[in-house]
């Protein structure tokens, strides 16, 4: 199983620690670092500047929101990227929810996510591999552009760049049975939310029947501690702010995700309690099993013998949250 590091997106303003963080994984040999994005920085900037810092660690966007640019462009910023860090770039896709695409970037959610997604993922290899114009006759991403305020003077491009690697990774994170389905097909890895080495039937039966080399690589916040119930708090409130504040009350994948997993009731009290401005609350009301089960947390013999779970079933890639240099080097001490 190889290991991740994942910075995650920035707070207020830009993590200290990150270039750090990333240099360090490099040096005990962590395979990839990963950066995100929600609706403040974007993940492609942070990762071109610790690119340009570090020589060998691989590169990820986990995820890079499919709202926020269009197919085209997202394969511009992979293809650009690829290049200037000597093919080290895995492209992470996510569709995000309805809250964020239609609140923040201003784009109708659309009523087939799966269709969606696959057009998009089209598109992007298109202009990966670069073997004639890009063209797509599709309901949410056509090339050329044929809506009623179209000009009609569109015509299919070929990029003038040539990619580094026609076959640069394309992952997706994937919650719902159909769309981790899909995700099986159509894409080279998958970046699940809340894995659980317990239960991999929450994502549906297609998890159980993987490609040779499909990558599964789920992210898990790391805490070596004494005190497993504090070492937890992060992890909860990581939780409470997605289930509770990422999403509609009517329509939140991430809650759907933790009711599948069990926990439907807790859930539903977790968005509840959020929603009603009671975000301390809706943390605590986060069930500590929960938590447990998809972080690792703990003192360094309770972190080995649950990492053990990790390694035993299909997960290839472990992308941890970490806020310092001893985490990242117990891990690396562990995985070997």
């Amino acid at each position: 199983m190889r290991l991740g590091l994942a910075l995650g997106y920035w707070g207020r303003g830009p993590s200290p620690d990150h270039l750090d963080l990333a240099r360090e994984a490099e040096r005990l040999g962590y395979a990839s670092v990963w950066t995100a994005e929600s609706w403040g920085s974007d993940a492609f900037t942070p990762l071109t500047w610790i690119a340009a810092r570090t020589r060998r660690i691989g590169l990820g966007t986990a995820v890079a929101q499919m709202a926020a640019r269009s197919p085209a462009a997202t394969a511009m910023h992979a293809l650009t990227l690829d290049h200037l860090s000597g093919g080290r770039l895995s492209l992470g896709l996510g569709l995000s929810g309805p809250q964020v695409v239609e609140g923040w970037y201003g784009r109708p959610f659309p009523r087939s996510p799966l269709t969606a997604t696959r057009e998009y993922v089209d598109v992007v290899r298109q202009v990966l591999r670069r073997e004639g114009p890009v063209a797509l006759d599709g309901t949410y991403h056509p090339l050329p552009y044929r809506g009623p305020d179209a000009t009609g003077l569109g015509k299919p491009l070929k990029p003038i760049t040539h990619p580094l690697r026609a076959g640069l990774p394309v992952l997706l994170g994937a919650e719902g049975p159909k769309n981790v389905a899909q995700t099986v097909r159509i894409a080279d890895g998958w970046l699940p939310l809340y894995w659980s080495p317990s239960r991999p039937d929450a994502y549906g039966p297609a998890v159980a029947d993987l490609p040779e080399g499909f990558r599964v690589a789920p992210m898990a916040r790391m805490t070596v501690c004494d005190d497993v119930a504090a070492g937890l708090l992060p992890v909860k409130a990581m939780l409470g702010f997605y289930i509770g504040g990422m999403g509609h009350a009517r329509r939140n994948f991430h809650a759907d995700l933790m009711a599948r997993m069990g926990y439907e009731a807790q859930a539903r009290r977790v968005q509840e309690l959020f929603l009603a401005g009671r975000r301390e609350e809706a943390v605590l009301a986060v069930p500590d099993a929960f938590a447990d089960e998809i972080s690792l947390t703990g003192p360094r013999e309770r972190i080995a013998e649950r990492l053990e779970r990790w390694r035993s079933g299909p997960v290839t890639d472990l992308l941890v949250l970490a806020s310092d240099p001893r985490t990242l080097r117990v891990l690396a001490e562990l995985n070997t």
